[in-house]
């Protein structure tokens, strides 16, 4: 089982990924796994990822996994529940601290949504839709931009259920709660 979650900025959305997770757990049980794409390389992010830290609570095994996110899938028991929070800075780090190219970055995502597939885990990934905004004038921002878009459009294919976050509040664009 693959969920996508998506809205704004501070809509919601890990809130309501864990609330899937919580649903997935219950009915799966086993360990809960948490793949956190974040670096806290200024006081800002520390403060989100403390933030994200007591709002999710106890109970997670918290990982900070290589971009190449499938290799730590792998590593799984077969059937655990696997929340990746989150894509929007996982694209950038593939994008601007290792230099990929977007179909290298786009191979990675399918191979991690493969392994989840293969290893049959449920997996919930996070992202922000930044089509809510102008398009952006910088080229670079741009291109990102449209990465990161070929990366949700690829992973809402692929998901079994697309939510979008708006004000706190879940809609389910593909498929639905267990």
């Amino acid at each position: 089982m693959i969920a996508f979650v998506s809205g704004g900025a501070r809509s919601g959305k890990s809130v309501v990924a864990e609330a899937v997770i919580a649903e997935w757990q219950a009915v799966r049980g086993g360990e809960r796994y948490y793949l956190a794409t974040a670096r806290p390389g200024d006081d800002e992010m520390v403060a989100r990822i403390a933030r994200h830290r007591r709002q999710r609570g106890d109970g997670w095994v918290t990982l900070e996994p290589p971009l190449a996110f499938a290799e730590t899938l792998a590593t799984f028991p077969r059937g655990s529940t696997v929340l990746l929070d989150c894509l929007t800075v996982w694209a950038s780090r593939v994008m601007f601290e290792a230099g990929l190219e977007d179909a290298d970055g786009r191979a990675m995502l399918s191979a991690g949504l493969h392994e989840a597939r293969r290893r049959e885990l449920a997996l919930a990934v996070v992202s922000n839709d930044l089509n809510e905004e102008l398009p952006p004038r910088d080229a670079l921002v741009w291109r990102y931009q449209a990465f990161l878009q070929g990366l949700h459009r690829d992973l809402a294919a692929e998901a079994d259920r697309v939510i979008e976050v708006v004000a706190g509040r879940a809609i389910d664009w593909k498929g639905e709660s267990p």
